[in-house]
């Protein structure tokens, strides 16, 4: 995934934001990432990708935080994100919010 591409479709938040989220505010647990916009608090699909980029920075030494670009391990398209979450959501297990 690009940095523009969305990662919270439910809040439209992109891995850039989520990536400058963890460099200014540097947050102590995964689940501070809910105050980047709400990401991971609608339907879910995302938690595991934002806790993936919350491990990447805790790796990352604190000096070199401002160098943090949350590489992906697997290649993963934007387009293919987007139907892996379409068929997460049509299986009934998250609800986007209204």
């Amino acid at each position: 995934m690009k940095l523009d591409d969305k990662v919270c479709y439910c809040f439209h938040i992109s891995k850039r934001k989520i990536v400058n989220h963890l460099r200014i505010h540097r947050p102590r647990r995964a689940s501070q990432l809910s105050e980047c916009g709400g990401a991971g608090t609608g339907c879910g699909w995302c938690v595991p990708y934002l806790k993936r980029y919350f491990s990447e920075f805790e790796k990352t030494n604190a000096q070199n935080a401002s160098e943090f670009t949350a590489t992906d391990d697997e290649v993963i398209t934007a387009e293919e994100y987007a139907q892996q979450r379409d068929k997460y959501i049509q299986d009934g297990k998250g609800t986007p919010p209204a």
